[in-house]
């Protein structure tokens, strides 16, 4: 059974920086691309930030220039480092592969908070 457990979420002021991680388990991530995905409260979810098997990184909309994704493949484990935090990135943060049902299954996600 796979599961992905995110964590690292928590509340910050606008400008500040957080780095929050994801573990998964049950399946190898070294062959898959790899997501951050975030819902906003009352919105779909949508990919933010994604890492291919080779390490490229690809950014969606206003993570461009404040985020950056990275992958250990030997701790199987998915990392994104998010600064300069706005109020609008107030979401919870969830990863998965790309696209997300190469894995299926989601995580309970982490919560970020950004106060202006």
């Amino acid at each position: 059974q796979v599961q992905l457990v995110e964590s690292g979420g928590g509340t910050v002021e606008s400008g500040g920086s957080l780095k929050i991680s994801c573990v998964v388990s049950g399946r190898v991530i070294a062959g898959l691309d790899m997501g951050w995905y975030r819902q906003i409260t009352g919105g779909e979810r949508e990919l933010v930030a994604s890492i291919t098997v080779g390490g490229s990184a690809n950014y969606r909309g206003s993570a461009k220039g404040r985020f950056a994704i990275t992958r250990d493949n030997a701790k199987n484990t998915v990392y994104l480092q998010m600064n300069n935090l706005k109020p609008e990135d107030t979401a919870v943060y969830y990863c998965n592969a790309d696209p997300y049902w190469y894995i299926g299954t989601w995580g309970l996600g982490t919560h970020v908070t950004v106060s202006s």
